[in-house]
């Protein structure tokens, strides 16, 4: 069975991933070798490959982060580290589809929008 789906994100430096995800959304190195790690917090995981060429010839992708607290995830990362918060959504904010949301990028311009929808518990 099917039980979770990761993704993977390249980069051609791997420290510019692992300083939004993990110094800027918390997650944990749950596995390190060489040019990839995986990273995990809460249930949610992905993967960070350092690869420049697939970095360059790849779009930068925009991530989505489902929360049941998006408050509480927005103090985190908020009072963690404020320079990430994206430019376009940096705080919480109803969208016109119904989900509450804020956003974080990086110098690489990837893009993690972390999103509540109305029936998530903590609504």
């Amino acid at each position: 069975m099917l039980t979770r789906f990761v993704g993977t994100v390249f980069y051609a430096d791997l420290s510019v991933g692992l300083d939004l995800f993990v110094d800027g959304l918390g997650m944990t190195v749950v596995h390190r070798d060489g040019d990839l790690a995986v990273l995990e917090r809460d249930g949610a995981k992905i993967q960070l490959v350092q690869n420049a060429e697939a970095a360059a010839h790849s779009e930068r992708p925009e991530l989505g982060l489902e929360t049941d607290d998006i408050e509480a995830v927005y103090r985190d990362v908020a009072a963690r580290r404020p320079d990430l918060l994206h430019p376009n959504l940096p705080t919480v904010r109803l969208r016109p589809w119904g989900a509450r949301e804020f956003a974080l990028l990086d110098s690489t311009t990837v893009c993690v929008v972390v999103r509540q929808w109305p029936d998530a518990p903590n609504t």
